[in-house]
């Protein structure tokens, strides 16, 4: 990989043409290099039963309603190996897996896994969050099992909860997103701080919520769609949607301009 460029980047507001430029290029990178992206995608399906298989032997089936909502919050965070093929590709390099993966390990000694900490906070407030509203509205109701107490959910008490949830949920979300959706390709992309790389994706969706929360709700819906059944849909979308964040990244971002101050 040839030296970075320094500095966090001018950005542009994206267009709906940047997102369907970015969505084509991304069956593109997928064809290059399928097994290299089901490789990256194993972690994302591997990490969705086992956190499945530990909430149903443990007996606490609730959290599993809490990670589901809340595993899109974490998704950029193993999207990495999709940015690097997509990077690759673009720079016309090698796709083998190995050399993929050798700049993602690499990537642990740089800003990333600082950002990554931020996300992961973010994601364990959620769960306590969730767990709090949880007790509010159903601590006293009398269910064991979300699988055979779904019932419950449509008292009104349930209903309440999981529209006042997802309203907290929806916040957690636009907060990760906004940090991660240009955030994350840019610390691959740039010698650049995480602080800086957050702050200039958090400005940037601002600058252009209609779009980028648009694409943030894309994003969401076909995560959440993949996971049944058994998480196996998550071996083909996520690696279409890293790819496809990491060129309306590069789509916005101006290569001839000098970073800003």
């Amino acid at each position: 990989m040839t030296s970075k460029p320094h500095g966090a980047p001018k950005l542009r507001a994206p267009t709906l043409a940047d997102l369907r430029r970015s969505v084509a290029a991304a069956f593109g990178d997928f064809a290059a290099a399928p097994l290299t992206d089901l490789f990256f995608a194993s972690f994302f399906v591997c990490t969705g039963l086992i956190m499945s298989w530990i909430t149903y032997t443990t007996g606490h089936t609730f959290w599993l309603i809490l990670a589901v909502m809340g595993f899109p919050l974490v998704g950029g965070l193993a999207a990495l190996g999709f940015y690097e093929v997509s990077r690759r590709r673009s720079a016309g390099e090698g796709l083998a897996l190995g050399d993929v993966a050798s700049v993602v390990w690499q990537a642990r000694n740089g800003q990333l896994p600082w950002l990554a900490v931020i996300i992961i906070v973010v994601f364990l407030f959620w769960f306590f969050l969730g767990h709090m509203i949880f007790a509010l509205f159903l601590g006293l109701a009398p269910m064991t099992n979300v699988s055979t107490s779904l019932d419950v959910f449509l008292t009104s008490e349930g209903l309440t909860m999981l529209a006042f949830g997802s309203a907290v949920g929806a916040v957690f979300a636009i907060v990760v997103f906004s940090i991660s959706v240009l955030g994350m390709p840019m610390l691959l992309d740039r010698d650049v701080d995480f602080m800086s790389a957050l702050l200039r994706s958090i400005s940037a969706v601002h600058g252009a919520p209609m779009i980028y929360l648009g694409w943030g709700v894309v994003v969401a819906v076909l995560t959440l769609a993949a996971m049944v059944p058994f998480f196996l849909g998550l071996f083909v979308v996520m690696p279409l949607l890293g790819h496809a964040t990491w060129h309306l990244y590069k789509s916005v971002t101006d290569p001839t301009e000098a970073p800003e101050s």
